[in-house]
């Protein structure tokens, strides 16, 4: 759980040390966050999922959010009363309302046969198969299960059988992640590759492995604090030309994070999604809770700046390229059994955008074999919904951390609309 004391940031991303561990784990019985999203006339709480607080040392946090109460977007939209908490039924947005806020209708209905969409994730969720079938069931959505091939789960060393540990935290984040590659890419196969824990060594092979065999797109709802090492880790985990890899940019507000920060995947920030009387029907804003919660953004440290990013305020690594909804009181539903009560929750978090985005790429067809496919919405900027109000922080550069007409930092070049902006 986190609480948003503007004056304490609560989650710790690579550990130090016990003692930081121990007291991330004191501070974040606090309570929740509270937003009083736009659409709504109930306040929406939350609170960060278990492995938003990585439990060792060198551990990085996931950057999901579970909604615990209050009327969201969904719910107000449609006329529901029944509180986000109660697990009996959806509370958030479901395929047909995130297809339909990015354009994707037609596409998601034609297109991404054929394609792997790889999840990668830390811990093993005994229950993934199994909830996630709930899910495209209740949706509708064509079966996707290992019998028939559209489905495998596999450790990061490519096993079936030999496991890691199960965990309760990850495993919300993995039905998140599958849920969402389920909405906007139902003909896709997934496979999922449980990491055996959550350090960048062990994420970074299981992401190699995903790629071994045979995954196109790979999506990473994971991230922590910069570090001299990131270089290296580019080298060793996310150089793969021909492969789309999307990370979350982060869920505490403006700062730059990796692996989002790497020059080789396409960095995903986060927005708040709402019905509209315009032509498109939504509108969007930069997700933000407060000065300490809310999408990531900003100039790496490290990182070298791509040739096909073009900003000139940072002259390394601009943290985000595109984005899709993340704010939790404006979030997406989401059926998860393993360790919570079976049933229907709403998350928010980036964690929800990056596996959208990575199926949006699935659904643009296969990318180019030397291509890096992060610098296909550069070339495509007007296929794009560009999102201009809202900011996630202060910083010294305005577009660092506030949307702006054209490229900033918290939503990149803007949102899906449709496919276009995916392609090389």
């Amino acid at each position: 759980m986190r609480t948003n004391f503007p004056h304490i940031r609560l989650r710790w991303h690579r550990v130090g040390s016990a003692t930081a561990v121990t007291a991330a784990l004191v501070l974040t019985g606090f309570g929740t966050a509270v937003h009083a999203d736009a659409t709504t006339s109930s306040k929406v709480t939350w609170a960060a999922t278990p492995c938003a607080t990585p439990k060792k040392a060198g551990e990085l946090a996931c950057n999901s959010l579970r909604v615990t109460g209050g009327t969201t977007a969904f719910q107000k939209a449609r006329g529901i009363t029944p509180k986000a908490a109660d697990a009996a039924a959806p509370s958030g947005y479901g395929p047909s309302d995130l297809q339909s806020a990015y354009g994707l209708t037609a596409a998601a209905a034609a297109n991404g046969s054929g394609e792997t969409i790889a999840i990668v994730d830390a811990y093993n969720d005994p229950n993934a198969e199994a909830d996630l079938a709930k899910y495209r069931s209740y949706y509708g959505l064509p079966a996707c299960t290992s019998a028939s091939g559209c489905f495998k789960k596999v450790s990061q060393t490519g096993s079936t059988t030999s496991l890691p540990s199960s965990d309760a935290g990850w495993s919300e984040e993995i039905s998140l992640d599958l849920d969402m590659v389920s909405a906007i890419a139902p003909k896709a196969k997934i496979l999922l590759v449980e990491a055996k824990s959550a350090t960048m060594a062990n994420l970074g092979k299981s992401v190699n492995e995903a790629i071994t065999l045979g995954a196109k797109f790979v999506s990473n709802s994971y991230g922590g604090s910069e570090s001299s090492s990131d270089t290296s880790y580019d080298s060793s985990y996310f150089n793969h030309p021909g492969v789309a890899i999307t990370v979350s940019a982060g869920d505490d507000g403006y700062g730059a994070q990796y692996p989002a920060a790497s020059k080789y995947v396409t960095s995903v920030g986060g927005t708040a999604l709402s019905t509209s009387s315009n032509t498109r029907g939504w509108t969007e804003s930069v997700w933000k809770t407060s000065s300490t919660e809310g999408t990531g953004s900003g100039c790496s440290s490290y990182d070298a700046k791509p040739s096909w990013q073009t900003d000139t305020g940072c002259t390394k690594r601009m943290i985000s390229d595109v984005s899709a909804v993340a704010d939790p009181a404006t979030g997406v539903s989401v059926y998860d059994s393993y360790g919570v009560t079976a049933g229907w929750y709403t998350f928010g978090g980036t964690s929800a955008s990056s596996p959208i985005i990575a199926a949006v790429y699935a659904l643009a067809g296969t990318p180019g074999s030397s291509d890096y496919p992060a610098q296909y919405p550069y070339a495509h900027t007007s296929s794009l919904n560009d999102v201009t109000s809202g900011n996630n922080g202060s910083c010294s550069t305005s577009y660092f951390c506030t949307a702006t007409s054209g490229y900033d930092g918290p939503t990149g070049w803007g949102t899906p609309k449709g496919v276009s902006a995916f392609t090389g």
